[in-house]
């Protein structure tokens, strides 16, 4: 770890902190001209396998924004690749498989001895935590079984998730082998971004909340167990998020993950409620009111910090990744808010939130 005393790892841990800390998913991404202008001459692969690249839009987004953790720029697909999975990304459709899982010999033939390969990943966290020291944490990432199974079995993104389901509820046992060979690969490649330097890893479940409470805790929840359990190994806090997951959240907690990621389409302290208050949560606010006027946005960036109500273990953050066209001033002035804002208690909170004061301009 290169920031373990940072405010940012202190509320992973549900440790007191004298403010709220502050980051955002897909905080480097093509609303930042910086990025664009990178986009240009090289494909977001191309990024993802240049450590020097990686590292560079990793540590400019931070800069800008001036939130409290950095977040590797990398890819949910990568670990594809060495398993024995090709993919590449179609215009205007997003990540394509080229040959989908649908059967046990396809399950047979993926690879788990190749993460090392990923190293690339490791080296820019590495160039990262050097480049911040104990200044700035960093964050790694890798993606959740299921929904990297859903893209390997369904060719691409899906709506209904169809035949990741059929495998699920007709071959149970090649689901089986097929998660655990994922968790594998991904417990493997996730610890070696810690010893690169990472402080935290979010494993990020997107597509999770297209199943049933039942369907999760029978198909899912053993896999992600034993990949949070493995994780903790390597001492650093696990954040575990998925999307439109409200229904899950209990279970999700029972996966033993320091931090859940809470999305928008619950209030922050009833998906705390449901969690009983033994995890630390991170969000929540709907990533399109960063288009919302400043008064609107922070309105609603200020009630989820009241709903927090001062509690140890709170990390703010978007309900999923900043969006293309999203006007950066307000996602910095968003994170200077959270920043000013927070401090210890419930009864400053009241007294912040009557304030007029609005938040200097960030240049």
């Amino acid at each position: 770890m290169s920031a373990p005393n940072s405010s940012f790892v202190r509320a992973c841990k549900s440790q007191p902190v004298d403010r709220t800390p502050v980051w955002f998913m897909r905080q480097a991404g093509r609303y930042m001209a910086e990025y664009r202008a990178v986009r240009k001459q090289h494909s977001l692969l191309e990024i993802c396998k240049k450590p020097d690249l990686a590292a560079e839009v990793t540590i400019t987004a931070a800069e800008i924004l001036r939130v409290d953790a950095a977040i590797i720029f990398a890819d949910l697909l990568l670990p594809l690749e060495v398993m024995g999975l090709p993919f590449h990304f179609s215009a205007g459709e997003g990540p394509v498989i080229e040959k989908p899982v649908r059967s046990r010999e396809d399950i047979a033939h993926l690879r788990t001895d190749r993460w090392g390969e990923l190293g690339y990943v490791s080296e820019a966290v590495g160039l990262v935590a050097t480049h911040f020291a104990d200044r700035v944490p960093v964050i790694g990432f890798c993606g959740a079984p299921f929904t990297l199974a859903s893209y390997m079995i369904e060719g691409g993104g899906s709506r209904n998730y169809v035949h990741a389901k059929k495998m699920m509820y007709n071959h149970p046992a090649d689901w089986d082998a097929l998660m655990g060979k994922l968790v594998a690969v991904t417990t493997a490649y996730a610890a070696e971004q810690v010893r690169a330097g990472a402080d935290a890893i979010q494993i990020f479940d997107s597509w999770v909340g297209c199943l049933s409470v039942e369907d999760y805790r029978h198909y899912v929840l053993p896999h992600v167990t034993i990949m949070v359990k493995e994780l903790q190994k390597t001492g650093v806090p696990i954040i575990y998020f998925g999307t439109d997951s409200a229904t899950l959240l209990p279970a999700m907690k029972e996966s033993g993950a320091d931090v859940i990621g809470l999305d928008w389409r619950i209030p922050l302290d009833e998906g705390w409620q449901r969690l009983g208050h033994k995890a630390a949560v991170q969000g929540n606010l709907d990533p399109v009111l960063l288009f919302a006027d400043w008064k609107e946005l922070k309105s609603r960036a200020e009630d989820i910090l009241q709903r927090a109500a001062g509690r140890p273990g709170h990390i703010f953050n978007l309900g999923h990744g900043i969006l293309p066209d999203t006007p950066v001033d307000n996602v910095k002035s968003l994170a200077q808010l959270v920043q000013e804002y927070s401090p210890k208690t419930a009864d400053a909170h009241s007294v912040s939130a009557g304030s007029k004061k609005s938040p200097r301009t960030i240049r």
